[in-house]
């Protein structure tokens, strides 16, 4: 936890917070921290800053923060992914959240198994709590907005030249020729496949519709090596 992410509901009074739960066992079995200690602390959907720890306890913290200071600049970058299977989305979503995007579209295609949209991953709670753990690993307070489209030929043809509002769109693709753009400048999209990419007709009606078919270069990446690798290239400094 490299930032304690707060929210409203923690407050007690002005200025006070008590949390209990995750949250306070971090503070009390992993960082055991003392009163008069301070941590980095944000509020949800806000400033983040300090928050100086006042009393801590069995089953809860009480502490006063001190938020000034605007959260880190989100990625330019939507990212449209084939929904992967259960254990690589939750790794997918959190090394997306903790690079910044903040607009997710999770789609079907025709090597996406039915049943990965019945998974208890998919459900509020579990995004939250998987959103919650990548923002204060990444020193963030601001939620992603998370979207999910289970039919493909019309979240392409109906939705995406919207999404994409005339921004450049690039699609992760084995079979591309094209190098994948080297630190873009404004905003972008990046669309991936299933670990079996996209099926011939997939990628020519993306590409149909604004999408660049891009490549990393000849190795077959797993979907949570590809996202974070396809991410901080489209978004890399320069020195």
């Amino acid at each position: 936890m490299n930032l304690l992410l707060l929210d409203e509901s923690d407050y007690i009074a002005p200025g006070l917070v008590r949390i209990a739960g995750r949250r306070h066992r971090q503070l009390l079995e992993v960082i055991k921290a003392e009163p008069g200690k301070f941590c980095k602390a944000g509020m949800l959907n806000g400033l983040t800053g300090t928050a100086e720890l006042l009393e801590i306890g069995a089953d809860a913290a009480t502490l006063r923060p001190d938020l000034t200071v605007p959260p880190p600049e989100p990625s330019p970058v939507t990212l449209i992914a084939a929904l992967p299977r259960p254990k690589t989305f939750q790794k997918v979503l959190h090394a997306a959240v903790t690079m910044g995007v903040k607009e997710f579209w999770f789609i079907a295609c025709w090597k996406v198994d039915k049943s990965y949209w019945s998974s208890p991953n998919l459900e509020t709670a579990s995004l939250d709590e998987t959103c919650r753990l990548a923002l204060e690993q990444a020193g963030d307070t601001v939620m992603p907005r998370i979207e999910f489209r289970n039919r493909f030929k019309p979240f392409v043809e109906d939705e995406l030249s919207g999404i994409l509002a005339g921004r450049p769109a690039y699609a992760g693709h084995p079979a591309a020729t094209e190098p994948i753009p080297v630190g873009i400048r404004g905003p972008a999209a990046l669309v991936i496949g299933p670990e079996g990419g996209f099926t011939g007709y997939e990628i020519d009606l993306l590409a149909r519709h604004g999408v660049t078919p891009v490549t990393l270069g000849r190795r077959t990446l797993r979907t949570e090596v590809a996202v974070p690798a396809l991410l901080a290239t489209l978004t890399a400094q320069p020195r």
